[in-house]
């Protein structure tokens, strides 16, 4: 995993870049808000690769729990990649977080920064 950082309006936002699953459990999602977070990073930047496929399956709770940790902890999070798949829950689910302003979920990394610097 590399860590790259952007600066914007006075944040340190991390920019995840790996081949592999980054995000496989709740508690991995704690690992890296943990981490980034004691490093001094205001928000972090995500491909959807590097997040488990069960994220998107809404019954799993991992979602939930992830974003829940996000939330308490006040780091926000931008999750690149298509989300037009996936169908159901997932989409309100998706639709509500773009809204509130802390989590979102985005096509393209230039896309994340826009947001961030809307929602500091």
């Amino acid at each position: 995993m590399k860590i790259e950082t952007e600066k914007i309006d006075g944040l340190q936002i991390a920019v995840i870049a790996s081949e592999d699953i980054v995000i496989a459990t709740a508690e991995d999602g704690l690992d890296l808000l943990g981490n980034l977070y004691y490093q001094g990073f205001d928000k972090i930047i995500l491909d959807k690769k590097n997040i488990t496929p069960d994220f998107f399956n809404l019954k799993t709770g991992i979602a939930g729990d992830i974003l829940q940790k996000f939330s308490n902890y006040r780091m926000g999070l931008a999750v690149i990649g298509n989300f037009e798949k996936h169908q159901g829950a997932i989409q309100d689910f998706i639709f509500e977080s773009n809204k509130s302003g802390h989590v979102h979920f985005v096509s393209s990394r230039e896309e994340a920064l826009e947001r961030f610097s809307k929602h500091r």
